[in-house]
């Protein structure tokens, strides 16, 4: 373990590896998917919930998978190899469900190349007056974007159609060659080099574009409307099943617990940190995200679509077709949309790079290749699976966040907290730390949270996704 850490790159501060963590937790569900949440089960209602959710995995699952990394010097593999060998003598056994994590990053990851060419394409029209000269007709606005992301209901329609056009006659495949290519350039700088360095200035400017932003559109005639959907409170809605499976699952997912991200981005952390103060932090901040998200986009429809707000659904249709709309009805609009796509783009690169370092890392580790080597690899598979599945994205991504990544971060917590044993545990996450954890964060990842991991798999195949 000291042999493999020695020769690893690592962040060089802490608010470094934080802002790291933060950019890799806020993506696409802060902005297209938690806006919504808020405004249809009714603002503090739902807040409520997710709030409490939110506290209970970053204080059970956030901890867990970063001290599970730090304490391994390694990703998914080497980590879950670790605790198989620490508990049994036997490494190989981890190692081959460590696996399984890595396969679910590389394939969110695909997946999230195809979005983040959307987002650079959108991002790119929105600069040039492109998007803006689209207007207010929803015809124009749902056309530019059919041609950007056509539709297959299957796999196979889906590589039928990309081949018979070439791969490149339709779809999106310049700009996502453009979004995959920057992706990667930020890594192939390293951890500190790169990644670190590229979050330092995203995340800050995300931040303040987000609030500017919110201070403009508070200015609007008819953003109370949108105000009142989330300060609204049903005491009645509190008593939904439903409300609660939604929170907790828009809180799992946003806290990007997958059992790799995290243990992989832990894994670069030095012994001196204090993971639970790390951990806090990141779920701060990204909670802070996606109200800043919300406190723009909420009253943003309300300005422009008053009552119709409630007929606007999650997912890329929000961003890539409603808020077009809206942003091109209001004063400034063609302002306003630079300014949030490129909160967009800093929020999906930012993503994209910890999804791929995962599979990177394993590559560095078990193949023994150089950065730039390893990087170059996983692109030309991201690159070239990603083209091909284009009509088929959202499906895609369906598979990965229903079943392999509640199980990858079930499968994690199983290792740190029934694996590797309570004392070696407890001294990963203590390590560092300025004061010992308290006696209740042991029982809880083990009882709790663990168990809350099957349920999340449960519950995402039993009502199509819940986060």
């Amino acid at each position: 373990m000291g042999k493999e850490q020695t020769s690893r790159d690592s962040f060089s501060s802490r608010w470094g590896f934080i802002l790291a963590c933060i950019g890799s937790a806020v993506g696409m569900g802060n902005i297209w998917r938690f806006p919504i949440m808020v405004q249809k089960y009714g603002g503090m209602t739902f807040l409520i919930p997710y709030v409490i959710f939110v506290i209970l995995i970053g204080s059970s699952g956030v901890i867990e998978e970063f001290a599970l990394g730090r304490r391994a010097g390694a990703g998914p593999v080497g980590a879950f190899g670790m605790c198989t060998q620490e508990r049994t003598g036997k490494r190989r056994p981890g190692e081959l469900v460590g696996a399984l994590p890595i396969v679910g990053a590389l394939m969110l990851a695909i997946g999230y190349t195809v979005v983040l060419g959307w987002i650079f394409k959108y991002t790119f029209l929105s600069i040039s007056g492109g998007l803006f000269g689209l207007g207010t007709e929803m015809d124009a606005i749902i056309g530019a974007f059919s041609a950007t992301a056509p539709e297959s209901e299957t796999l196979g329609g889906a590589l039928g159609m990309m081949a018979q056009n070439g791969f490149f006659g339709i779809g999106n495949g310049l700009w996502q060659a453009i979004g995959l290519v920057i992706s990667l350039a930020i890594m192939a700088l390293g951890i500190a080099g790169g990644i670190e360095k590229a979050n330092k200035v995203m995340m800050p400017v995300l931040f303040f574009l987000l609030l500017a932003l919110g201070v403009y559109i508070f200015t609007l005639d008819g953003s109370a409307e949108g105000y009142r959907h989330i300060f609204t409170i049903q005491p009645a809605g509190l008593a939904s099943p439903e409300v609660w499976v939604f929170a907790f699952g828009q809180a799992f997912f946003s806290l990007s617990v997958a059992g790799n991200g995290s243990v992989i981005y832990g894994s670069y952390l030095s012994r001196d940190e204090d993971i639970p103060s790390s951990a806090r932090n990141v779920a701060v901040f990204d909670t802070l995200a996606a109200l800043l998200a919300a406190f723009v986009i909420i009253p943003a429809m309300a300005v422009v679509l008053g009552e119709g707000i409630n007929e606007v659904k999650s997912g890329p249709g929000l961003m890539f077709l409603y808020l077009v709309h809206v942003f091109n009805a209001m004063p400034g609009g063609r302002i306003i949309g630079v300014i949030f796509f490129v909160c967009v783009l800093f929020a999906g690169l930012s993503s994209i790079v910890n999804l791929y370092e995962a599979p990177v890392a394993f590559l560095q580790e078990k193949c023994h290749l150089n950065r730039f080597a390893a990087v170059a690899g996983i692109g030309i598979i991201g690159f070239a699976v990603s083209i091909a599945i284009q009509p088929w994205t959202s499906q895609w991504m369906d598979v990965v966040s229903i079943y392999i990544c509640p199980l990858g971060a079930m499968l994690a917590g199983i290792m740190f907290f029934w694996v590797l044993g309570k004392e070696r545990a407890l001294s990963a996450v203590n390590e560092g730390a300025h004061k010992p954890i308290g006696r209740w964060f042991y029982p809880l990842g083990k009882y709790i949270y663990v168990p809350l991991a099957l349920l999340a798999l449960v519950l995402g195949i039993v009502y199509g996704g819940i986060g």
